[in-house]
């Protein structure tokens, strides 16, 4: 008996072989995909998660240790919101001169150095310069990472995405409220040491990490950009919005610790959990607040997310016991590393186009940066004058949340703009 054997046609044998390429090829993209959402990570971590919030455990060793008097270490831990904004307003215009993958290494790199220059308290004014240079590597890299690793992902699995980048900051934050305590029992020399070792660490282990760069992105590109003529009022109201937000999330960020230390009367053993358990929130809502955004939208995810952090403030002021006040630390720890993956994913509905998308990214960025640097000042000298009176802080806070939601239930959402 004869076997009859089918011999596939050269158009078949030709969609066959194209189908394996296109599989091969997202399979490359998307491993491309991971190593850029990894490096994004590792930079927002060390820019961020560990220049800002590595100061906060750090601090009161520094007092006591007398390295420099009180109101000095104060001032000094100011400097960074400071470099965050000359960062944020001067990372697309270091993009001109180098690509924006060489500004995020070098940026990185620069905040490393910064730590481990800390470690050696030679004058108030080196220390501050050195302060200054990991608030500037920490909004360059805020103004940048989103373009660089974002325009790898698909358009559908952004959200989440940017929460799996900005998760670097919650790490931070774990980081800094574990590796900290445990080197300062070694010397405060050591906990500057071993921050500056990690953040090296993660600089050398992620520089191949980045993607290529893209044409779109080059140089010359970028300085060809002009500016956007008119902002659509939508984008305006986010800008005011992102920036309440920051008004809303200072006082909790800053004074957390102390209130449930000294204010509740707790100690610091609660106030060393709380700040552990805020890490853990800061790590896991840029996810959630990521995937909210994807499912649902992101104006809706805001709209929620601002109503959650209303509730959390309103019951961090009541809340006495230790498991809920831990409980409450890791829900307003989501919103400050959380915030960031909303306000991008409501920038990328707004603002389809690619250079002016990552234009208003930067405009968002500086208003954050901007009320943030303020209002840290501003509650400061309120907490002063109020004798230390955390509740009235608190309560600022809380209105700004709610301020921030009665803005974004205005009108109808319009269809994506075109341009800015």
């Amino acid at each position: 008996m004869n076997t009859l054997r089918s011999t596939p046609t050269p158009r078949a044998a030709a969609t066959v072989h194209t189908v394996a390429a296109n599989d091969a090829h997202a399979r490359v993209g998307n491993a491309a995909a991971v190593k850029a959402i990894l490096a994004g990570s590792a930079a927002s971590l060390v820019g961020i998660g560990l220049a800002r919030f590595a100061y906060t455990p750090l601090l009161p060793a520094m007092i006591h240790d007398q390295w420099f008097p009180a109101s000095s270490v104060a001032s000094l831990g100011a400097a960074n919101l400071a470099g965050y904004l000359i960062g944020a307003l001067s990372g697309r215009a270091m993009a001109r001169y180098a690509s924006p993958v060489m500004v995020m290494r070098l940026m990185m790199l620069l905040a490393s150095v910064s730590f481990l220059a800390c470690a050696f308290p030679l004058s108030e004014v080196w220390f501050f310069v050195w302060r200054l240079v990991s608030g500037v590597a920490g909004g360059a890299i805020m103004v940048l990472v989103s373009g660089v690793v974002l325009h790898h992902v698909p358009v559908e699995r952004r959200g989440i995405a940017s929460g799996a980048i900005f998760l670097g900051i919650g790490l931070g934050v774990v980081l800094s409220g574990t590796l900290v305590p445990l080197m300062q029992t070694y010397s405060l020399r050591a906990a500057w040491l071993s921050i500056g070792a990690v953040a090296l660490l993660m600089t050398l282990a992620t520089w191949a990490a980045w993607p290529a760069q893209d044409k779109a992105d080059t140089p010359a590109t970028l300085a060809s950009l002009q500016r956007p003529r008119r902002l659509a009022a939508p984008v305006k109201r986010l800008l005011v919005q992102y920036g309440l937000m920051a008004v809303g999330l200072v006082p909790e960020m800053m004074f957390l610790v102390d209130y449930v230390s000294r204010g509740l009367h707790h100690g610091g053993g609660l106030g060393a959990g709380a700040w552990v358990a805020y890490g853990l929130g800061a790590m896991a809502g840029p996810l959630l607040y990521g995937m909210a955004a994807d499912r649902f939208g992101a104006r809706a995810a805001i709209r929620a997310a601002l109503l959650g952090q209303v509730l959390a403030v309103l019951a961090l002021t009541q809340a006495v016991q230790p498991a809920l006040l831990l409980l409450i630390a890791a829900a307003i720890g989501s919103f400050p590393a959380g915030a960031v993956p909303l306000a991008l994913a409501r920038v990328h509905e707004l603002v389809p186009e690619a250079h002016a998308r990552q234009a208003m990214w930067s405009r968002a960025t500086v208003a954050f940066a901007l009320t943030q640097a303020v209002s840290g000042y501003a509650y400061s000298s309120l907490y002063g004058a109020t004798g230390g009176h955390h509740l009235v802080l608190f309560a600022i806070g809380g209105v700004a949340f709610l301020v921030t939601f009665a803005l974004d239930a205005r009108g109808q959402d319009p269809r994506p703009l075109a341009a800015v």
